[in-house]
C-alpha cells in the first residue's frame, strides 16, 4: 500500500511550527528574520516557510564543546545591532 502526499513528512514549516524546533517562540523567530540573524527561509506568495534542514543547520552553527571553544561560530541574538556588529563587539575590557 503506497502512501499518498498527505502521509509524506513535512519538509517546510510555517513560523509557528518552526519556532519550537529551534527552541524559540514564533515572535523571536520573526525578529531574527527581520534583522537577518536567523535561519534561511523562503517566501512563497505571502507565506514564510522554513526548511527543516535549514533550521537544523542554523542550530548547528552554535554547537560548542566548551565555554572556551575558540572555533565555535557566534549566533547573534535577535537584535538590530547584532546583524551589523562584528563578532568582537561587546567584549572590550574582558581579557588583557
Amino acid at each position: 500500500m503506497s502512501k499518498g502526499p498527505a502521509d509524506a513528512p513535512q519538509k517546510y514549516l510555517r513560523t509557528k511550527e518552526a519556532a519550537p524546533i529551534v527552541g524559540l517562540c514564533a515572535r523571536t523567530l520573526e525578529k531574527h528574520r527581520t534583522y537577518g540573524t536567523g535561519p534561511k527561509y523562503r517566501k512563497v506568495g505571502g507565506r514564510v516557510l522554513y526548511d527543516i534542514d535549514d533550521l537544523h543547520a542554523w542550530i548547528e552553527l552554535g554547537a560548542r564543546t566548551s565555554t572556551s571553544d575558540a572555533d565555535a561560530t557566534f549566533v547573534p541574538p535577535a537584535k538590530p545591532h547584532a546583524a551589523r556588529a562584528p563578532a568582537y563587539a561587546g567584549r572590550r575590557g574582558r581579557a588583557s
